[in-house]
């Protein structure tokens, strides 16, 4: 094992102490064994850790927040994890109102930090969510229809390639690179390090809302909101989750950035439906509504075991999806956070052409996912057989799906992931890593 190039940043082999906690994934399904673990400090740290495993034919798996939804994705077993959850920094520049991020930033971070000099950052349903994975996905979270994806935000990464050479992309250089990377998804290309996003000054107060209903109202309040959210004000975004029959509800969060007495406007149609059980409207400082929207996560390793699944609704749904959607939530095990749930569509999303940026589902209404849970390893094929034969079902009602929320039951996964940007992804993968060193059970292929 003795070559050149030595691995550098904290490294932890398996036996090391530590090696158990640099295993622990968000998901427990997720967890594999990799032979070891390197947590760069710097951009030389990873092009060092591409290196080692180029010459000792170790498989690569990039990690920034630990919160791949699928297995393989961030750690494989026997292979080297780069981990850059340790690169931190945040730079600010108000005047040109940009923000250079490295890319081991977990979300709430960034926003805490900008929120208290004035800025929005964007942001999705949880602030442990690495920077580093959310970005290269598309990044989906209730201000899209305000200020877009959160990769409709990035101006420039800076990128370490298979070959260990920093590549920076921007509209001036690489700007294929720049283009796969909004969208495109997370290990394809390299292993990326920084991030240039635009940002934009805050509002001094947003409102911010949270609703519940009992759970056998789900099927009128999704109704509803699915006619109500696509059209109503852009500065509004709106989760609606309907948890499992057994032990859940039905909750609706978000956020509206305007005054109350605006908000309340927007909201009526939503708020009388049914009989809702709790109710909070606050008109709050930027920051507070940012905490009131991004709760504290369950503390890594969560207990549960999770299998998602995500696609895009065109159209309501019909009557037979509602037929499909109760028959999941029936058989989802009691008090766990399996479920559905939704997010509103357009606004800055929509004023984005589909083949501009990697991220192809502009035209939506709405985003769907779901997942079944457990605990116990047992009930792991139940739940994953229940969660993708959900899928099938909904299947005539949906398009596409979410790379950020994949589902390894999904065959010839690449056009349903990128839609008709597929091809030109291939072909950007073939320029940057024509070897298909940075690959994964779904990543993209080169183009022959």
């Amino acid at each position: 094992m003795k070559s050149k190039t030595q691995l550098t940043g904290r490294v932890i082999f398996k036996g090391d102490p530590g090696y158990d906690a640099a295993r622990k994934n968000w998901d427990p399904h997720t967890d594999r064994f990799p032979k070891v673990f390197v947590f760069a400090q710097k951009t030389r740290d990873v092009a060092n850790a591409i290196k080692w495993a180029r010459k000792n034919n170790v498989p690569i798996r990039p990690r920034s927040g630990r919160h791949a939804l699928e297995t393989n994705l961030s750690q494989v077993n026997g292979g080297i994890v780069i981990d850059v959850s340790e690169m931190k920094k945040i730079t600010l520049n108000k005047k040109c109102r940009t923000a250079v991020v490295e890319s081991g930033n977990q979300v709430g971070r960034i926003v805490d930090t900008l929120a208290r000099q004035g800025f929005i950052a964007p942001f999705g349903d949880s602030p442990s969510v690495g920077i580093g994975g959310i970005t290269l996905g598309g990044g989906i979270g209730p201000l899209q229809r305000t200020t877009g994806l959160i990769s409709d935000n990035l101006l420039a990464v800076e990128m370490v390639d298979a070959k260990g050479r920093v590549i920076r992309a921007s509209k001036k250089r690489n700007s294929d690179l720049l283009w796969a990377s909004r969208g495109g998804g997370g290990g394809n290309f390299g292993v990326y390090t920084k991030y240039k996003f635009k940002v934009r000054r805050a509002p001094v107060k947003a409102t911010v809302f949270s609703v519940t209903w009992p759970w056998d109202q789900f099927e009128a309040v999704v109704k509803r909101w699915q006619r109500w959210a696509p059209g109503t004000s852009t500065k509004l975004g709106s989760e609606l989750s309907v948890g499992p029959k057994k032990g859940g509800n039905v909750s609706m969060l978000g956020l509206y950035l305007g005054s109350k007495t605006d908000a309340l406007r927007y909201l009526a149609p939503i708020l009388s439906v049914g009989t809702p059980t709790k109710k909070t409207i606050k008109y709050l400082p930027y920051l507070e509504a940012t905490k009131f929207l991004l709760a504290p996560d369950p503390v890594l390793t969560q207990k549960y075991s999770n299998q998602f699944s995500s696609g895009f609704g065109n159209r309501p749904f019909p009557d037979k999806a509602y037929k499909t959607m109760r028959k999941f939530l029936e058989k989802a095990e009691a008090g766990t956070p399996a479920g559905f749930y939704f997010l509103n569509w357009g606004g800055a999303i929509r004023k984005i052409a589909p083949k501009a940026t990697a991220f192809y589902w502009r035209k939506p209404q709405f985003y769907v996912e779901w997942n079944s849970s457990w605990v116990k390893p047992s009930h792991a094929a139940r739940n994953i057989a229940l969660a993708r034969n959900t899928r099938t079902k909904l299947q005539p009602y949906i398009v596409g799906s979410y790379i950020n929320v994949p589902d390894q039951g999904i065959k010839c996964s690449g056009p349903v992931y990128y839609g008709k940007n597929y091809p030109r992804l291939r072909r950007v993968k073939a320029k940057y890593d024509p070897q298909n060193v940075f690959n994964n059970p779904q990543s993209i292929p080169p183009a022959k």
